[in-house]
């Protein structure tokens, strides 16, 4: 049971992201805020449930490490974490994402909730270690969850040495990443050799191409997956720009387009997570609520996947 102490503390976070969030409907903020109701799915190595909406950090988290810099991304942290969200994603490749998710998971109050994914794009064992441990004091951690090889770079050489750190329990997880569709069968060679826990890689409306025989592949053969690039970056948002949001929105509780696009992900049960990244919380809020309330069937799926045609 929370002591009193944690009651108010969990109380008056909420109140104070409820004023960050004024463009947010109440409705809403009430939803994405509430951590009980989000959607998990299983990491299939391990079980452990993970909630299916996390955060992405390229470009939104490459910015000064000084309070008015932090100050909104601290927003947008702790809008993941008490609205139920544990997956961080970055990567040394971000510029200082990985020194800035250190820095705000230290001031949070729920740091210990957070589930922390990088990445290692070295080339060669010992750059890669090397790397490994900037990340370490980058991210002010003694262990990370997920260490992923970074666009499939020396992808032998740094899997072995995941699993040498796997080992030692300096990492629980290990897996490999991409953000191009042309690299998908690349992706599933590495997978055919290589036992891993996860593979990260780019789907949405306007990339579909995982669908043919990734996402499949994973299901398979339980391979937890992080999307990528469920907005195209941004650009899905200019096709609808001015548009009002389908009446048939309702019939899987959704009420903005980015929640759209990600329950089209979600109902794709091979997902594990999905990692938009933000640097506004109330878009981060807005992109929790789609882990809530029902997701679309097939034909729904084609409907929204033609809206945005």
């Amino acid at each position: 049971m929370p002591s009193r102490r944690q009651v108010i503390q969990r109380g008056a976070s909420l109140l104070g992201l409820a004023a960050a969030l004024p463009l947010l409907p109440r409705d809403a903020l009430a939803l994405a805020l509430e951590p009980a109701g989000l959607l998990r799915r299983p990491i299939p190595a391990s079980g452990e449930l993970l909630p299916a909406i996390g955060l992405g950090t390229s470009r939104t988290f490459h910015v000064d490490l000084d309070d008015a810099s932090l100050a909104p991304l601290m927003q947008v942290m702790d809008t993941l974490l008490a609205g139920g969200g544990r997956l961080i994603d970055t990567a040394p490749s971000y510029g200082n994402a990985e020194a800035v998710t250190g820095a705000l998971l230290q001031r949070s109050a729920s740091q210990s909730k957070a589930f922390v994914a990088s990445k290692v794009s070295a080339s060669g064992r010992s750059r890669g270690l090397a790397q490994f441990e900037a990340s370490l004091r980058a991210l002010q951690r003694e262990r990370i969850d997920l260490m992923q090889v970074h666009n499939l770079q020396d992808t032998a050489t740094q899997l072995a040495l995941l699993r040498e750190l796997k080992a030692q329990g300096r990492v629980r997880y290990i897996g490999i990443t991409h953000y191009r569709e042309a690299a998908h069968d690349d992706l599933l060679a590495v997978l055919a050799r290589e036992p891993l826990d996860f593979v990260q890689f780019n789907y949405s409306v306007a990339e579909r191409n995982a669908e043919r025989r990734l996402l499949p592949y994973c299901a398979d053969h339980g391979i937890a997956t992080l999307i990528n690039r469920p907005f195209a970056r941004g650009q899905l948002f200019q096709r609808v720009r001015g548009r009002p949001l389908p009446e048939w929105a309702q019939e899987i509780d959704a009420d903005s387009w980015a929640q759209l696009l990600l329950k089209f992900i979600l109902a794709h049960p091979a997902v594990t997570v999905a990692i938009p990244a933000t640097s506004k919380a109330r878009y981060m809020a807005d992109n929790l609520k789609a882990g809530h309330g029902r997701l679309p069937d097939a034909p729904l799926r084609e409907r929204i996947a033609q809206a945005f045609a």
